[in-house]
């Protein structure tokens, strides 16, 4: 709470001399890189300065009920709605996606790698009681482990299984340590240095789809929101400028997340990139 109101601090400082906003996201997106890549170039088109909050999809939500943010990017679609038939965002667009992979020991005691869905891999990691790092944080990332656990049938309850409520970098930081599997985004495993023993071991299919989501808070309901700002912001990430810097943004040359605003021009063949869309084939 203390970091956050020194943010909004700096948010009003900053707006006495330059338009600013605050904008609640995913520690997916900052961790990533992604938010430090692309708002310069927004900054440099518009001359708006988007201070971040990073945190968990659920948190973020919760900051923006609380009228603390301007707008939200973040990656559980059933929320997101929620959000907006409750009355606290309005006009959420289609913004980007990418996929979760699942991470493990190289020597994949659960047998994951050989397994066609995700539910099948979650299914061996239990009944084989090896560890596995929840993020526990209401993330988008966590709601949608949750899901596979229970299209697996399965309560992830026995002596291997570890929430602890923090945001991907550490929680990938975690089963490093502990040499666990763990549910990641696709970006934050590529930008994430401190891999030790871990590999990737199951990617692929449509259940692992990770879209991502911008929502302006609604103005009607916080009159003192920067709602000119959150609109600009919205409008450039759907717009051709926004896609192509998006869908440029790569770590040692792979694209990490798939630009998919509707409003946007087709991208260029070269912009295209592979990405999660590979995934599904896999």
């Amino acid at each position: 709470m203390k970091f956050l109101l020194a943010l909004l601090f700096m948010a009003t400082a900053a707006g006495a001399q330059e338009r600013s906003m605050v904008l609640a996201s995913t520690t997916s997106t900052q961790n990533s890189g992604l938010l430090d890549a692309i708002l310069p170039i927004f900054k440099a088109d518009t001359g708006i300065q988007v201070f971040v909050v990073a945190v968990g999809t659920g948190q973020a939500m919760r900051i923006a009920q609380n009228g603390d943010a301007d707008a939200i990017l973040v990656h559980h679609r059933p929320s997101e709605d929620a959000f907006v038939a409750d009355g606290y965002g309005i006009d959420r667009v289609d913004v980007m996606f990418n996929d979760f992979v699942i991470i493990g020991p190289k020597s994949d005691p659960a047998g994951i790698s050989d397994v066609k869905t995700a539910p099948q891999a979650f299914a061996n990691i239990s009944s084989s009681q090896a560890r596995f790092i929840s993020r526990g944080d209401n993330s988008g990332t966590h709601l949608r482990e949750l899901q596979i656990w229970q299209e697996a049938g399965l309560m992830p309850d026995y002596d291997g299984y570890l929430e602890v409520g923090s945001g991907m970098g550490v929680a990938l930081n975690l089963a490093s340590g502990m040499g666990a599997y763990i549910l990641a985004d696709r970006g934050t495993w590529l930008s994430f240095q401190n891999r030790s023993d871990l590999v990737l071991l199951f990617e692929g299919g449509v259940e692992m789809i990770n879209p991502y989501g911008y929502v302006r808070v609604n103005p009607v309901r916080f009159p003192h929101i920067k709602s000119a700002e959150a609109l600009e912001l919205g409008n450039w990430l759907v717009s051709d400028a926004g896609q192509q810097a998006i869908a440029g943004f790569r770590i040692g040359g792979v694209q990490l997340f798939c630009a998919n605003a509707l409003t946007a021009p087709d991208l260029p063949a070269d912009q295209q990139g592979t990405c999660a869309a590979d995934a599904l084939q896999r």
